[in-house]
């Protein structure tokens, strides 16, 4: 869900040796992907549940349990806005989430409204797996607060 660059994260994006991969969670956070991967060389994964309907072109199809790099897994979520939309778990430790699981309030995780849910049933069943993830400690959100420890409990006490 990459936003448009400064000058100042340009430079420091290419300091860090540029950018391979641009993983966009769902069709609604595309933002700047296009504009990074132009000037990256960057390749752009998304939703294998949005294969037949994502309005950019995409260079990977993302699913359940897909290995993006080395370190960085995929999950694909079920109930929430856009079908397969994607969490990403770094290192066993990090999880990343684009729409389904936000954080309004400082130290607590949420869904997203039940309005905006395909399935509030799916939704909660995705949730709760990924609550079981028992390693999570931090929960870097799109939408919120981001999580630093416990997250694995953030997330349990979000569905209870």
């Amino acid at each position: 869900m990459p936003i448009s660059l400064s000058d100042h994260d340009w430079a420091h994006l290419q300091s860090l040796g540029g950018a391979k991969w641009i993983v966009v969670t769902n069709s609604d956070h595309i933002r700047a992907s296009q504009e990074i991967a132009e000037k990256t060389g960057a390749q752009i994964a998304a939703p294998g549940g949005e294969k037949g309907t994502f309005p950019i072109p995409v260079q990977r199809w993302l699913f359940d349990d897909d290995v993006v790099v080395p370190g960085l897994d995929s999950i694909a979520l079920h109930g929430s806005k856009t079908p397969g939309e994607l969490a990403l778990v770094l290192e066993e430790t990090t999880l990343i989430t684009g729409d389904l699981v936000r954080a309004h309030q400082a130290g607590s995780l949420m869904l997203l409204p039940d309005g905006k849910l395909v399935d509030r049933s799916l939704a909660i069943a995705s949730v709760r797996r990924l609550a079981q993830l028992s390693q999570i400690e931090a929960v870097l959100v799109g939408d919120g607060w981001q999580i630093f420890r416990d997250g694995h409990i953030r997330l349990q006490e979000s569905i209870a």
